[in-house]
């Protein structure tokens, strides 16, 4: 039998592939870095565009209040007087809301009581 290579020596193709190899996991390894710095990149630009529309949709689509059904009526004659106008029919007047008032003798016994409450408070005080 022939004398068999050393293990250990390498030829001269065995030394192209590993520079090759080594060229190719060097050009790898930059490719998922920047992979890597892109993706970092559109995350943060996704994350502000999320907070974007959160911050456009949430303010237009909760208020901190209800509305009576009261003021839906006015509304609501309001914009069928508009159209009557528009339509060129007869226009019905939208009726104000009316205010109560309180007669002369009722707003008395309010002022009374309320000093009757205020007099109590005073001598709670002064005896504390």
């Amino acid at each position: 039998m022939g004398a068999e290579p050393d293990r250990g020596s390498r030829n001269d193709s065995e030394e192209s592939c590993i520079e090759y190899n080594w060229a190719a996991m060097t050009n790898l390894t930059s490719a998922i870095k920047q992979l890597e710095q892109e993706r970092r990149r559109l995350s943060s630009r996704l994350e502000q565009l999320n907070n974007a529309v959160s911050a456009l949709t949430t303010t237009s689509s909760t208020r901190g209040w209800t509305m009576s059904a009261a003021g839906r009526a006015r509304i609501a004659a309001a914009q069928r007087a508009r159209w009557a106008k528009a339509k060129g029919q007869k226009v019905v007047s939208i009726a104000s809301r009316k205010r109560r008032r309180v007669s002369a003798a009722a707003i008395a016994r309010i002022r009374a009581a309320q000093k009757a409450r205020w007099a109590k408070w005073r001598k709670a005080k002064k005896t504390a």
